[in-house]
């Protein structure tokens, strides 16, 4: 709800209709219309969903919510508590891509994170960052370059806009986010793809 809120809806776990609407879900539809689009955005809304006690409560039946964007970043964070209670003080945890880390590495630095770009013609491969975590810090990055599809000569790469109902390309080829809880790092990486630069370095 934070991450909903502070981005102006862009990041939305009931985006799973558009998300297998157009082929990156468990559902895949032959024909994508206009018509199609504004009838599952009806039912698309963080506002629309709430927990009440222990319970999930939804506006409407067909509401679908899909955590993918930041379930490795979740589970991150629960294995670093789980360590954090059983003392453990130098460790690195990743799950697929998504990381936290604390302490030192074995030879005694700071984990140093590598972070590249690359696209799967390697063209991209010079864009590379190091990234030191100093501390206890959670790291997530979120990218076009690898989850999306060609169809009549069109890209369509995995950041959904929910409030629109299209795939988006932005002018941000991954965004690598670092964070306190992996978790929002994990759903800021995502929603800054579809934000784009300059409302990503606002946020």
């Amino acid at each position: 709800m934070q991450a909903s809120e502070q981005t102006g809806g862009i990041f939305d776990v009931t985006c799973a209709p558009l998300i297998n609407l157009w082929g990156f879900g468990f559902t895949k539809f032959d024909s994508i219309t206009p018509q199609l689009v504004d009838s599952i955005r009806h039912f698309v809304g963080f506002r629309k969903v709430r927990l009440q006690g222990n319970r999930v409560m939804k506006d409407d039946p067909r509401i679908l919510l899909n955590f993918s964007a930041l379930g490795g970043g979740t589970i991150c964070n629960i294995i670093a508590c789980l360590f954090d209670r059983k003392g453990i003080s130098n460790y690195m945890i990743d799950i697929g891509g998504e990381m936290i880390a604390k302490g030192k590495n074995p030879q005694g630095w700071n984990w140093c994170i590598v972070r590249s770009k690359d696209d799967s013609t390697g063209t991209n491969s010079e864009l590379e960052q190091i990234v030191q975590l100093p501390e206890r810090l959670g790291l997530a990055t979120s990218g076009n370059y690898r989850n999306f599809y060609l169809k009549d000569g069109r890209k369509y790469a995995h950041a959904i806009n929910p409030i629109t109902g299209y795939p988006v390309q932005k002018d941000i080829l991954s965004a690598t986010i670092i964070a306190h809880q992996c978790m929002l790092a994990d759903a800021y990486a995502t929603a800054f793809m579809t934000l784009g630069s300059r409302k990503a370095r606002q946020l």
